[in-house]
């Protein structure tokens, strides 16, 4: 099949190179772990221990309370030293503190769950759900709710998205390279959760390596097809990652399943076969720490919960002044002040810029270009979007489908007057949606 991509997108640098190339390597366990009890889309678990407790590695320590929501459990086995509130990536949330025993003893639920051939698809589903597995390629939305779509939204097919089209990130692209076979059985068993027959696992072709090791793997299943995608940016955006695997259009406003197709990042299918054959939930991940400001970039697996500072430290530490610290790829990722913070199940990578590079230029005046217009995924016009927004104009942002807006930053990027387009339209999505929610 040749390759294959969408109309729209932008070009930015790779600079992957620091980290591709080499084997992910293992993370020294942290002394002690601080678990955010919300680290996924929907709401946030309540705390099932308290100060004292004694905790093993897979316990659960946080309880869903409600059905879009994910339990989360213990990336190591200690004592508890507080639940309290603590800064994390995405804000302050509560948190559970653990002091690690070093002994990282296995709670006696991570045991096999059987085999997908013999497990039924409810059972599967319940598995995914009871590991606390969400998406992890960074939008953290909980896998068993992407697993129960409604009756009238009949899904025939999955995509995998081994895009990994955020610069500097090489987490994926490795786990591709290193473990292609459970990223398989992760896809076969939301198959049969699914009960589909078809699916695409899509990967850019500035990883041909990892193209190639996914192949190889997928010999003997006819049903399941490695495509070769455009090294493009927004290529691993649902919308127009399902538009360049099978052709369809998602409406504006409508999720994948209403053309009958669930996405899910490559990384989610492996957490999914791992907790399936050893019982473990999803409590580690690989994480790609890189820029210019890091001494020795790496791809790390690291424990849920392990500060950032530590992550840092095990690549050498900084390289230099700091200029800012990323969670996340350069285009979509969350600056952060401080790296007194914990990794979450979404850190897909910690990136540490120089000033030099950190540094936004002023912006100016737009100069009606249309730049952005050309270039934007969701065909919208970012630049008036932009212009409401700035002036408070958000019913007007609205009538131009500013929730259709997927938050790339491809305008941003793209714009020669370097206006503040995504930042104007994140702030006009929030103001709408929260007039809506009040209205309800």
């Amino acid at each position: 099949m040749g390759l294959l991509s969408f109309r729209g997108g932008v070009h930015p640098p790779h600079f992957k190179e620091p980290t591709s190339r080499h084997e992910t390597l293992k993370a020294a366990g942290p002394k002690v772990v601080t678990i955010p009890l919300s680290q996924h889309i929907g709401a946030p678990c309540d705390p099932i221990v308290k100060a004292g407790d004694n905790v093993k590695v897979g316990q659960k320590i946080g309880e869903a309370t409600s059905f879009v929501s994910s339990p989360i459990h213990s990336s190591v086995s200690g004592v508890v030293k507080a639940v309290k509130k603590c800064l994390t990536p995405s804000g302050e949330a509560l948190c559970v503190i653990i002091e690690s025993d070093g002994l990282d003893t296995l709670h006696e639920n991570v045991i096999p769950k059987g085999d997908i051939k013999t497990l039924s698809g409810e059972e599967i589903k319940n598995i995914i759900k009871e590991a606390g597995i969400v998406g992890m390629g960074g939008a953290g939305f909980p896998t068993h709710v992407k697993l129960s779509p409604p009756p009238e939204n009949k899904i025939d097919t999955i995509v995998l998205n081994g895009a990994e089209c955020e610069p500097y990130l090489t987490a994926d692209h490795r786990l591709m390279l290193e473990n292609p076979q459970d990223i398989i059985y992760g896809l076969k068993a939301m198959m049969k959760v699914l009960d589909v027959k078809k699916a695409y696992i899509g990967i850019e072709d500035n990883k041909p390596d990892a193209i190639k090791s996914m192949k190889k793997a997928l010999k003997d299943e006819g049903d399941i097809e490695v495509v070769g995608l455009h090294t493009k940016y927004p290529q691993g955006a649902e919308k127009q990652l399902i538009y360049a695997c099978t052709k369809r259009e998602v409406p504006s406003g409508g999720l994948p399943m209403a053309v009958g197709v669930v996405v899910n990042n490559v990384a989610t299918a492996a957490a999914i076969a791992n907790a399936i054959k050893t019982g473990m939930p999803l409590i580690e991940r690989i994480c790609t720490v890189t820029g210019k400001g890091i001494k020795e970039p790496k791809n790390l697996l690291i424990k849920v919960g392990t500060s950032i500072k530590e992550i840092i430290d095990q690549c050498g530490g900084y390289s230099g002044n700091i200029g800012k610290i990323i969670m996340g790829g350069p285009m979509m990722g969350i600056s952060q002040y401080t790296d007194e913070i914990p990794s979450t199940k979404t850190t897909s990578g910690v990136l540490v810029f120089t000033p030099e590079q950190a540094t936004l230029p002023k912006p100016k005046n737009c100069i009606k270009c249309g730049r952005c217009v050309e270039i934007c995924p969701a065909f919208l016009q970012p630049l008036y979007i932009s212009a409401y927004s700035l002036n408070n104009m958000f019913e007007t942002s609205e009538k131009y489908n500013a929730l259709d807006c997927i938050e790339c930053g491809s305008c941003s990027f793209i714009c020669p007057s370097k206006r503040p387009l995504l930042q104007s339209i994140r702030v006009a999505k929030r103001e709408i949606i929260a007039k809506k929610r009040k209205t309800k």
